[in-house]
C-alpha cells in the first residue's frame, strides 16, 4: 500500500497544495505516508557513550530502534559527525558507520542498510527501517576524493560540507559570519571539485552548515538537486544556521529540498537569551564538567538533565515546526520542505516532541490544517525521495 501512495506522489508534484479535509485518523495517514528523517545523531551517541541503538533507550536518548518503529520512521539518515579535531576523522567517521552496520547485523528483520531509492521503497515494503547514513562535517574526507569515494560505497548519501567550522576547500556560516578571514571565501576551486565528483557519484550536497558564499558557489557548481538536511527558517527565527528567503527559493529553482531541524534555538526566536540566561546561572557548574575533562558538549547535556524544569520552560512551542513547514510551502510551494529532526543532537526540542515517537504529531498538526494526504506525504518524505533519485 505505501509503495502504492508513494507512487502517485512522485508522479504528482504541483507547487502549491490543494488543502481538503481528511477522513482518516492522523495515525492512519502517518502510517500510510512514507516518512523519512534526514538527520538523527544517535551515532555519535553510541560512539562517546557505549550505547546500542537495538537497546532500549528510554530516557537516555531520544531515539532507538523500538521507538523509531513506534513512531512510524520509515527511513534515516543516521549523521556520521565530525568536526575535524580527531586525529583521524576519516577513521572516526567509518568506526561511527561499523557501529551502525553492527546493529543492522543483529537486526536484519527489522534494519536494513540501502543503497538508493529502489531498495529504499523495498525495505519498507518489507516493514523494515532503510539506514541511510550522512556525512556531517567534511573534514571527515581528510580532502580526499578516494576518500569520498570510499564513504560513498559504505552508504554515505549527503555530506554536509562543513561543520561549524570551515573546511580547506568551503567556509561554515559561523567563520563568515564571525571571521573576517573567512569573509567571501565560499568554494575553492578544490571544493569545487569536490561538488562535481558528489553530482557524479550521486551524493547530495547538503548545505546545512555552510556560509552564505559557500551556498551561493554550490549553487553556481551544481548540476543536481541539493538538501539542506537540518536548518529551518531564517525570516521567523533570525539564527546563522537557519535560510534566509533568497536561499530558499534558489534551492526550490534548484528542485531541491529544505528539512527542518527541531532545535528550539532554530524555531523560536525567543529562545537565544532564555537559554544565555540559563547557562549564565549554572556557569560554574559547566566550567567544572569542562575542566574536569568531559567533552563540552557533554558538559551541556549533563546541566541540562539536571535542571530539567528550568530547560522545559525554554523548549519551543509546537506549532512553531509547524509554521517553518508553512512558511516554505507558501514562499515557494509543498514540494521543496521535509523534516531533518537533528534528534539526539540537540539538547532542546520543541514542548511535546520528546523523541522518535512523538512524529505522528507533525502528521496531526498538518491534517487539522487542512493539507491532503498527497502533500502530507510529500513533506513527510516524498520531496527527500525525490531529490535522492534525481541525484542517483
Amino acid at each position: 500500500m505505501k509503495y502504492l501512495i508513494i507512487l502517485i506522489v512522485l508522479t504528482s508534484c504541483t507547487s502549491n497544495p490543494i488543502k481538503k479535509p481528511n477522513t482518516k485518523s492522523f495515525n492512519e495517514v502517518h502510517n500510510q505516508s512514507l516518512f523519512i528523517d534526514t538527520h538523527n545523531d544517535i551515532l555519535l551517541q553510541i560512539m562517546e557513550k557505549g550505547y546500542e541503538l537495538d537497546e532500549d533507550l528510554n530516557g537516555k536518548t531520544h531515539s532507538d530502534l523500538k521507538r523509531m518503529k513506534q513512531g512510524g520512521l520509515d527511513a534515516q539518515y543516521f549523521s556520521v559527525w565530525s568536526d575535524g579535531g580527531q586525529e583521524n576523522p576519516y577513521a572516526y567517521a567509518n568506526e561511527q558507520i561499523d557501529n551502525l552496520d553492527a546493529v543492522i547485523k543483529r537486526n536484519p528483520d527489522k534494519i536494513a542498510k540501502v543503497a538508493n531509492s529502489k531498495e529504499l521503497l523495498q525495505a519498507v515494503e518489507n516493514n523494515k527501517i532503510a539506514a541511510l547514513v550522512g556525512l556531517e562535517g567534511g573534514h571527515q574526507i581528510e580532502d580526499s576524493l578516494s576518500n569520498l569515494n570510499a564513504l560513498y560505497d559504505r552508504g554515505v548519501r549527503y555530506m554536509t560540507l562543513t561543520w561549524n567550522n570551515s573546511t580547506d576547500w568551503a567556509t561554515s556560516v559561523s567563520d563568515e559570519k564571525n571571521n573576517p578571514d573567512y569573509k567571501g571565501k565560499g568554494l575553492s576551486d578544490f571544493g569545487r571539485k569536490i561538488v562535481k565528483q558528489m553530482n557524479t557519484i550521486g551524493m547530495m550536497i547538503d548545505v546545512s552548515h555552510v556560509g552564505e558564499q559557500t551556498f551561493k558557489d554550490v549553487i553556481a557548481t551544481t548540476t543536481k538537486p541539493i538538501i539542506a538536511s537540518h536548518s529551518s527558517v531564517y525570516a521567523l527565527c533570525p539564527h546563522p544556521r537557519n535560510l534566509k528567503d533568497y536561499q530558499i527559493k534558489a534551492m526550490a529553482k534548484n528542485n531541491g529540498v529544505i528539512m527542518i531541524n527541531f532545535n528550539t534555538g532554530f524555531i523560536d526566536p525567543t529562545a537565544a537569551k532564555k537559554e544565555e540566561a540559563f547557562i549564565k546561572r549554572h556557569q560554574a557548574e559547566l566550567d567544572k564538567y569542562i575542566d574536569s575533562g568531559m567533552h563540552p558538549y557533554l558538559a551541556e547535556e549533563a546541566i541540562y538533565n539536571k535542571y530539567f524544569q528550568e530547560v522545559n520552560a525554554i523548549r519551543a512551542p509546537f506549532d512553531l515546526v509547524i509554521d517553518h513547514i508553512e512558511y516554505i510551502i507558501n514562499l515557494v510551494g509543498v514540494d521543496y520542505v521535509g523534516i531533518g529532526s537533528d534528534f539526539d543532537g540537540i539538547l532542546l526540542p520543541p514542548k511535546q516532541l520528546d523523541d522518535v515517537v512523538s512524529y505522528p504529531l507533525i502528521t496531526k498538526a498538518l491534517i487539522e490544517k487542512g493539507y491532503s494526504h498527497n502533500d502530507i506525504n510529500k513533506i513527510l518524505g516524498g520531496n527527500i525521495l525525490r531529490v535522492l533519485q534525481n541525484n542517483e
